[in-house]
């Protein structure tokens, strides 16, 4: 936004200038002044472009990738395989149509609006007017503001400003419109922000004088406002009237699954990342294992809503188990249900594996097989096994799983769920079981392009502290490097680009031939390939083995610019923080893997992923470490100092305190290495 000065108008008062610019029903005139901090500014208009979309031997595939149109996962790209489902009236998209309507002056109105509530100070009482008389107009047109594209994304934000009441007195213009609202593709992003402000105004204390205030004149008009606890149970029973309605629409689904979070006091991180609407395939597929929920206060009442609406799920489970849309609300019930009513959480679990276990059986065992290989139902299969207790999990592995883990890896749908089963493994008996049976199979999974299979089961090892030396055995001889003994040394490599060794190297090796002796010249010549995520993944668990020797090994035969190329890929970074954070790694160990960046620290700095490296490394290096890091940054300065990157290395190691003050930069590092050593033994204590 630009500001231009109009002296003519510095007469006029702050406060005088604040309430024209924010007064209910200016809409209706052609404003553009604004008053802050004692200077007038004119709010020049702004354009109303609408937002763009993104644009954009043996090798094992990366994998990793399924649904949602990835390539050989035996899933369609998404789409809308149905149209949006509209009332049964038919009354509501016309009438809709009808109070829709934005004029471009309102909606440049809405826009300075936010933008000088964003540049308002925090508190004060100019903002609580602004705010009371921006939301005042937000009520008067919502019904036209959260169905318009522009509006709504402008509504969302005014939301995160509102306090209790203007909150509850939009939600209130817009409740005889829910339906409409919630089946809008515009709409519903509203509705779902209006939930997630809840967290932030659940229990907050109202200010007495304008709840009054606020009271007298709704009094005046329709009668005494509801709570937000009335609001949020009076949604959840409309939806309850029609649950199948709103899960199976498109739209509305989204409403219903941000509804069971909030009534549940749980947000997660999977859903907060969608309610703004930017709905590629990449952003709505998140790993259920990466979700970081945040939970917060809600009343009792909020939890028997939970679970009443969450008992509509039981009556209708078929269509909640194969139907794509339906299918997310009965998976965003299960993670907070699991969270926050265990037991229910059981009984929901129960149900959907008693269907699916009495359906017709399938000629290789279980018809519950059938199930994990279709690409709506595996979906929900993958949640019920995160959530399961591991008693249960260890019954339904037996019943169900047991003797079709090799034909469930090699499946290009069924192999998610089995990731999911790995995930979910907590017990040496059940890892045992799970191990024997697909450990002689690895080498078979990476090559079909699954190795998240491999991952899941080497992560399994990892948390549970059982088969480690003899899974990683089986990686070496997987990756061709177990023998002769000498290819061990390079197996970092291998792992981290998941490259079997003669196409890693380029050598042209006949079937039943004697492999070749590792060479080290050749090793050191050829630049580290490309780091892989689901690579990097596998060094994480394996340097968090409890004797990671063998990798550390590989590691310290890297080159300075091998190391330095995996330092400052996005993935391979994380494997330098395995090495600085792994309790199995002991201090010398460590030194002597990262000696060989000496050299290279200015490369480092200047790097995105590299410069967080070196912070790490910073932060745990001791004094005579820390002087050398200094003395090589210190030589290039300039150009740290030029770098986007180094120019905050240079500030966290001080350097020009460095350079100009050796001995203040002493003293002051002395005492930082102290704190560190008391808060360290106050932690081991």
């Amino acid at each position: 936004m630009t500001y231009t000065r109009r002296p003519e108008r510095d007469r006029v008062s702050k406060l005088g200038a604040l309430q024209y610019l924010h007064a209910p029903g200016c809409l209706r005139f052609p404003f553009r002044w604004g008053s802050f901090g004692g200077r007038t500014l004119a709010l020049a208009p702004m354009g109303l472009a609408p937002r763009s979309p993104n644009k954009a031997g043996r090798r094992f595939p990366a994998g990793g990738k399924r649904g949602r149109g990835a390539k050989g996962s035996g899933r369609p790209r998404p789409g809308r395989q149905r149209p949006s489902c509209s009332p049964p009236d038919g009354r509501s998209e016309p009438a809709l149509e009808a109070h829709s309507h934005l004029s471009s002056e309102a909606i440049g109105y809405f826009r300075r609006a936010l933008s000088a509530l964003k540049e308002a100070p925090e508190t004060g009482e100019e903002r609580e007017l602004m705010v009371h008389n921006v939301l005042k107009e937000v009520e008067a047109q919502a019904l036209a503001l959260a169905t318009n594209r522009t509006g709504s994304e402008i509504m969302q934000e005014l939301l995160g400003f509102s306090p209790l009441k203007p909150l509850c007195r939009v939600w209130a213009a817009l409740r005889s419109s829910l339906r409409s609202v919630a089946c809008h593709r515009c709409g519903v992003h509203v509705l779902q922000s209006a939930l997630l402000q809840l967290p932030r105004l659940l229990g907050s204390p109202a200010q007495e004088e304008e709840e009054e205030d606020l009271e007298e004149e709704e009094n005046g008009k329709d009668g005494p406002l509801e709570t937000l606890e009335e609001l949020v149970l009076g949604l959840a029973s409309e939806v309850c009237d029609d649950f199948l309605f709103y899960c199976g629409d498109i739209h509305a689904s989204f409403v219903v699954r941000t509804l069971l979070q909030v009534l549940g006091g749980t947000l997660l991180e999977s859903e907060r990342t969608r309610h703004r609407g930017s709905q590629s395939p990449d952003a709505q597929r998140v790993p259920a294992r990466e979700c970081k929920p945040t939970d917060f206060e809600v009343p009792e009442t909020f939890l028997n809503c939970l679970q009443d609406l969450s008992s509509c799920f039981l009556k209708d489970i078929a269509v909640f188990i194969t139907d794509k849309i339906s299918s997310f609300c009965l998976q965003v019930a299960l993670q907070v249900l699991h969270r926050k009513l265990p037991q229910f959480c059981a009984h929901v679990c129960s149900a959907v594996i008693s269907y699916l276990s009495s359906r017709n059986p399938s000629a290789d065992g279980s018809p519950l097989l059938l199930f994990l290989r279709d690409q709506t139902s595996s979906r929900l299969l993958e949640q019920v096994l995160l959530v399961l207790e591991p008693l249960r999990l260890q019954s339904l592995f037996e019943d169900h799983f047991q003797g079709q883990l090799q034909a469930l890896a090699a499946h290009p749908i069924a192999n998610f769920p089995l990731q999911r089963l790995l995930d979910a493994v907590t017990t040496p008996e059940l890892l045992s079981a799970v191990f024997e049976e697909l450990s002689p199979a690895l080498e078979a999974v990476l090559a079909q392009g699954h190795p998240g299979v491999v991952i899941a089961l080497v992560g399994a090892c990892r948390r549970v502290g059982a088969h480690q030396a003899q899974v990683l055995q089986l990686l070496l001889e997987a990756f061709h490097c177990a023998e002769p003994s000498s290819r061990q040394v390079a197996c970092v490599p291998l792992f981290a680009t998941l490259m079997a060794y003669e196409v890693y190297y380029g050598l042209l090796e006949e079937e039943g031939a004697v492999p070749a002796e590792h060479q080290v010249d050749v090793a050191t010549a050829r630049a580290l390939g490309d780091v892989t995520v689901l690579g990097s993944l596998l060094l994480q668990h394996l340097l968090h083995f409890s004797s990671p020797g063998i990798i550390l090994q590989s590691l310290g035969a890297l080159t300075g610019p091998q190391l330095l190329t995996l330092a400052q890929s996005p993935a391979g970074s994380h494997v330098l923080d395995a090495v600085l954070s792994s309790p199995s790694v002991t201090r010398k160990q460590r030194r002597r893997v990262l000696k060989t960046l000496k050299g290279q620290y200015v490369a480092l700095a200047c790097s995105r992923h590299g410069s967080r490296v070196l912070d790490a490394i910073w932060s745990g290096a001791a004094l005579g470490a820390r002087k050398e890091i200094a003395t090589e940054l210190g030589e290039r300065n300039q150009e740290l100092m030029r770098d986007p990157f180094g120019h905050h290395v240079a500030r966290n190691v001080a350097l020009t305190t460095f350079l100009k003050r050796r001995e203040a930069w002493e003293q002051q590092q002395g005492a930082v290495a102290k704190r560190r050593r008391a808060l360290n033994s106050i932690l081991e204590d």
